[in-house]
């Protein structure tokens, strides 16, 4: 049981870490092209962890069926 709580915890870290450096990556890239670097990289972190999660919550659901 224990186990199970662990390692979806580490699947959610996994991808919303995937998701912050994503979203820091396109987000210093837009950033750069519009001249605003200091507004797109917090926006891109943010759609970043957002993603993260849903395709977290996405992968869950898959398990389950």
């Amino acid at each position: 049981m224990e186990n199970e709580k662990k390692s979806k915890n580490s699947k959610l870290a996994n991808n919303v870490g995937s998701g912050i450096s994503f979203g820091l990556a396109i987000g210093a890239a837009i950033g750069l092209l519009a001249n605003n670097i200091g507004l797109w990289i917090p926006v891109g972190m943010c759609l970043g962890v957002a993603l993260g999660a849903a395709f977290s919550s996405l992968d869950s659901i898959e398990e389950k069926k």
